[in-house]
């Protein structure tokens, strides 16, 4: 049985292709179109899927939309009585584009796929799963866990916000659900509106900025903002909000209880008081979580946790879950966020509706392939699309281009890395990362600003062989999806002076902190991803060689990407971003490519090519 699932129309659309329960193939179509965030009609995502199971779509047996427009309609339609005359002008925008497109989305959805193939029956096999189930369904069923308690949080789906399921072998039902707009992803995102940063895409900078500053403002959200209960539910006081009504997250309520009016991020510095409240805001979210996490396991006695939707991005939350030990295992699932919910939609649809049988992969591993679920390309094909850039590279033996990328490495250049299956969800894990030396003080600030081109208080993260993480980092078990932060091992710190404990903010971001001072944050944490032979062999293979040489089994790993525009997917994509950057090593395959070999005509400004977010 052969199902696809889709996300679309909203944000990071996404389609996912399962066959008889294994998952195929998933991909975001921004990806392929190159716009960020991309909520289109996931039409050439669609198309990589089906290709790469070899079948046309009147071979596919259901699709499954990840959510019910109708009840979002609702919801919509609710929310506006429940608060009018206040609103008018956010209705006045919203309700036009649901009357003409987005409440008849069967019918946009039927006419595209019509265009892959006339017969298609959509009226037989389209499927509509609800939100929340999608999201908690991609993390049970690819879970290594028989049954599982399901945490799901993110801004909203349909009218849930955060819910908890129930997961035994081929079953997932949901037992309690917060509804809008009582939303710790809203929170968060409120947050990130008033610091400056773009919603639905900058909450992960608040996260990175909140060890720069103290949780001075925790007690104060708590006390006026949202009121948790001891079980982790909450409510939020809608009178420092705007999102239910206006064209913005928070007003001038929100404004006032902080003393400051809403960074303008065009014009405004990022002062000590914003580095204060990402502190604050991200203290509140592990201060629910946990609430949240310890009310579950009290209530279920589930030994298991999975974790989806947008918030269980945030890794920093997660990595307090797992060393608080409030359960045996927690497993989070790599797409969390809403393109995730196409791969939840479809395994919904198979497992669910029509009642099929699960079968858990075994020895702990899960069944996402270590999300290596996006397109692969051939050797042939990666020389001649290069060719056609104008790239002038050499095609080295495997053994080779391991040996020649470590020691490029080692010498403490930026390296783009390309290689076999480009990866499901938000993090390069290993298939189209920037890789670099994490012994460089310099390493983490060139990156940012020279490769990324992006803020430099950003940390980046290390891929550390799976056999040598715990004698590097306080942790002791799989993180391949780099969902989880953990400290660096003591015996690898540095000790502050007292002049550099006194710094404060950005001013701490220079001080090295350990010895692989290049992933470090200022709080001594990383966000790890455990690399394993058996996911990535030539991934594991390169970090192996580089240790060979340098006696470290860490490197830098960041998504291979400038800021503005998504992670590479194609072999053009990687030169593009090669020539617009100071990248100083390529390899697309078994390509190998120098930038001083590069025709200098060939160089892009990449600072100006794109939207900053």
């Amino acid at each position: 049985m052969k199902i696809l699932g889709l996300s679309a129309l909203y944000h990071d659309s996404a389609a996912a292709l399962i066959e008889d329960g294994r998952i195929i193939a998933a991909a975001q179509e921004e990806r392929f179109t190159r716009k960020k965030h991309d909520a289109a009609f996931p039409k050439l995502a669609i198309e990589y899927c089906l290709a790469e199971a070899g079948i046309g779509l009147n071979d596919i047996d259901f699709v499954v939309f990840y959510d019910k427009p109708f009840l979002k309609f609702e919801r919509l339609l609710e929310t506006y009585l429940s608060f009018a005359p206040r609103g008018f002008s956010s209705f006045k925008t919203a309700i036009p584009v649901w009357l003409k497109e987005k409440l008849f989305q069967k019918d946009l959805l039927a006419k595209e796929f019509k265009k892959f193939a006339t017969d298609f029956d959509w009226m037989g096999k389209m499927l509509f799963a609800e939100h929340h189930l999608s999201h908690a369904a991609s993390a049970f069923f690819p879970s290594p866990f028989e049954d599982a308690a399901v945490l799901t949080m993110d801004g909203v789906g349909e009218w849930t916000t955060t819910s908890l399921a129930m997961g035994a072998g081929n079953s997932l039902e949901i037992h309690k659900e917060l509804h809008f707009p009582h939303s710790l992803g809203l929170l968060y995102s409120a947050a990130t509106y008033y610091t400056g940063f773009k919603v639905n895409s900058g909450e992960y900078k608040v996260m990175g900025l909140a060890p720069y500053g103290e949780p001075k403002y925790a007690a104060l959200i708590l006390d006026k903002v949202v009121d948790v209960k001891a079980d982790g539910s909450f409510h939020l006081d809608q009178s420092y909000f705007d999102y239910c009504t206006g064209l913005t997250m928070t007003n001038d309520k929100f404004a006032s209880l902080f003393g400051q009016p809403v960074r303008q991020a065009d014009k405004d510095p990022l002062t000590q008081f914003h580095m204060d409240m990402a502190a604050s805001i991200q203290a509140v979210t592990e201060h629910i979580v946990l609430k949240l996490a310890r009310s579950i396991r009290a209530e279920t006695g589930a030994k298991n946790l999975c974790l989806a939707g947008g918030v269980a991005l945030n890794c920093v939350a997660n990595g307090k879950i797992l060393r608080e030990g409030i359960f045996d295992n927690i497993w989070i699932q790599p797409a969390a966020g809403d393109a995730g919910g196409a791969l939840g939609a479809a395994l919904a649809g198979y497992h669910i509706h029509k009642g099929q049988p699960r079968s858990v992969t075994g020895g702990g591993k899960d069944a996402m392939k270590g999300s290596y679920l996006g397109p692969v390309w051939q050797q042939d094909d990666i020389e001649t699309r290069l060719k056609a850039a104008g790239a002038v590279f050499t095609v080295l033996s495997d053994d080779d281009l391991i040996e020649q990328t470590a020691q490029a490495l080692a010498d403490e250049k930026a390296v783009g890395w390309m290689q076999g299956r480009m990866e499901f969800g938000p993090r390069a894990l290993g298939g189209r990362s920037i890789l670099g030396d994490p012994r460089s003080p310099s390493m983490q600030k060139m990156l940012n600003l020279k490769v990324k081109y992006r803020e430099s208080f950003r940390p980046f993260a290390p891929s550390v062989l799976r056999e040598d993480v715990a004698e590097w980092f306080e942790i002791d078990g799989d993180s391949p999806y780099m969902l989880l932060v953990a400290p660096v091992a003591e015996q690898h710190r540095r000790a502050m002076t007292e002049e550099e404990n006194a710094l404060f903010g950005i001013d701490k971001l220079n001080v090295p902190r350990s010895t692989l001072p290049a992933i470090t944050h200022v709080d001594y944490s990383a966000r790890i991803q455990t690399v394993h032979a058996d996911t990535n062999p030539r991934y594991h293979a390169l970090i192996s060689a580089f240790k060979g040489k340098t006696g470290c089994p860490v490197v830098v790993n960041t998504s291979f990407n400038v800021r503005g525009e998504p992670i590479v997917c194609t072999p053009e994509d990687a030169f593009r971003c090669f020539m617009g950057s100071e990248i100083e090593v390529l390899t697309v395959g078994n390509c190998f490519l120098k930038k001083e070999d590069q025709d200098p005509a060939l160089k892009l400004d990449y600072k100006n090519a794109f939207e900053l977010d």
